[in-house]
């Protein structure tokens, strides 16, 4: 049975289109189609069905499907067992949407260039949903805010930024004193499900600071947006560049407050182990 047919049909149940698998898999069409009629030829099954305009499995493709992706699992796992501990095979990583921009694509430049058998596969996420996934194994590391709690032997942590808390205010307002701006300003405040969040939240409680507060945002680039179109002030971590271009804004940094640690968690074994202690490397060397 050929591994590319399996990619194929499991591309398209996750899509619900043969046309944007084909799209993913950089094959036309035609050849995506073509894979599917011969892997049901083979499996003497039929896998997929129309609904509407929505490609799915049929009952025989659903109960094959898990067992399909173990099995595209286990085929990328023998090429990187093959390497002979070299860097080698997918990487599945995770990252918070500030390491998307700031850190991974230097990395990720870096290490196309010394490690070429390495193919990337990247997944976007929060902190805590990606550290779940760390110690599942759905991926083997992750760009995330350091959880605040030890983390398993399991996993390895490496700090990569210290990020200090800033009052941000629209360019044009003029502050006296930060306590005071926090205070009678309308407050946007970074999403307390968040570690970061979570940071600031005891910043406030710390400094016995109440707030009038009007919205809470988890992503730090549409806090930005809205204080800088005059709608309120926040408090958050000094994220790592690029920050929105345009904005206008001042950062006013906060003393006595805690830092936000943002760093890479890895797995300590597994098949690609080489891989992520390659990534975790570069990591190192690109520290921002």
């Amino acid at each position: 049975m050929d591994i590319r047919f399996l990619e194929s049909f499991v591309e398209v149940a996750n899509c619900g289109s043969i046309a944007e698998a084909a799209r993913r898999l950089n094959l036309t069409s035609a050849a995506v189609a073509q894979r599917l009629k011969a892997l049901e030829q083979e499996l003497g099954h039929s896998l997929v069905g129309r609904a509407g305009r929505t490609v799915r499995p049929t009952a025989s493709g659903l109960a094959v499907l898990q067992k399909a992706r173990q099995l595209i699992e286990g085929a990328r796992d023998l090429r990187a067992i093959a390497a002979n501990d070299l860097p080698a095979g997918e990487l599945r990583l995770g990252s918070t949407a500030t390491g998307l921009t700031g850190l991974l694509p230097e990395v990720i430049a870096s290490m196309s260039q010394r490690y070429p058998r390495i193919e990337f596969f990247i997944r976007p996420g929060s902190s805590m949903d990606l550290y779940r996934s760390v110690l599942s194994e759905e991926i083997d590391a992750a760009v995330i805010v350091q959880p605040p709690f030890q983390i398993p032997k399991s996993t390895g942590w490496m700090t990569l930024r210290e990020e200090p808390l800033v009052l941000i205010v629209p360019e044009a307002m003029e502050v006296s004193h930060p306590e005071a701006a926090i205070r009678t300003a309308r407050f946007i405040r970074y999403d307390r499900n968040q570690w970061g969040g979570q940071i600031v939240d005891g910043y406030l409680r710390q400094h016995r600071l109440k707030v009038r507060e009007w919205l809470e945002l988890d992503a730090l680039d549409s806090i930005a947006a809205l204080v800088s179109r005059g709608l309120g002030v926040s408090i958050v971590p000094d994220w790592s560049p690029p920050w929105p271009e345009g904005l206008r804004l001042r950062k006013i940094p906060l003393v006595e407050s805690e830092r936000r640690r943002v760093g890479v968690l890895w797995t300590r074994s597994g098949p690609r182990i080489a891989a992520i202690r390659a990534f975790v490397e570069t990591c190192e060397e690109t520290r921002w």
